[in-house]
């Protein structure tokens, strides 16, 4: 019997350690149970999800409050989930890289992402950022942000 094919063997080491979930068989990969437990632990272990579990709310919801950047590996549905991209955003703001356009141009999700790291100012969509409560979150935040300030506020008296 392979050991890798045993359910209670492979829950057991998810338990202890998510990456095991890639060790596992692959049809126990598509296993709720098994990837909801390796979500629990850190959000990478969507990657090894079948497309049905990278599209189950609880499972990328878990996954993206772990680990913002597991929003790569959800599906585009969830990926423009207002309520699985503020999780994802206010874990690691440059999961906003991952959000649908129009959840992009969503000013708290946006606030959200550049509050928890300036940097996700890249990835804030253009009419947005030109908000000066956005720029001036990410800014405080880190500094460097200013490199995705448009240029003509760079230049603004009022807003340096």
């Amino acid at each position: 019997e392979d050991l890798r094919a045993d359910r209670e063997i492979a829950l057991a080491a998810v338990q202890r350690n998510w990456e095991m979930l890639g060790w596992a068989d692959e049809a126990l990969r598509a296993d709720r149970d098994l990837v909801l437990a390796a979500a629990r632990q850190n959000g990478a272990a969507l990657r090894w999800a079948p497309d049905e579990l990278r599209d189950d709310f609880e499972v990328v919801l878990a996954a993206v409050s772990r680990s913002g950047h597991s929003l790569q590996w959800a599906s585009q549905r969830l990926r423009g989930d207002r309520r699985v991209i503020l999780a994802a955003v206010q874990q690691n703001g440059l999961a906003l890289e991952w959000a649908t356009e129009d959840v992009r141009g969503d000013r708290e999700v946006e606030l959200a992402a550049v509050t928890q790291n300036g940097m996700a100012l890249e990835w804030v969509s253009p009419e947005l950022r030109a908000d000066h409560e956005i720029i001036l979150a990410a800014v405080r935040q880190d500094w460097e942000a200013l490199e995705w300030v448009p240029e003509e506020l760079r230049e603004d008296a009022e807003f340096v």
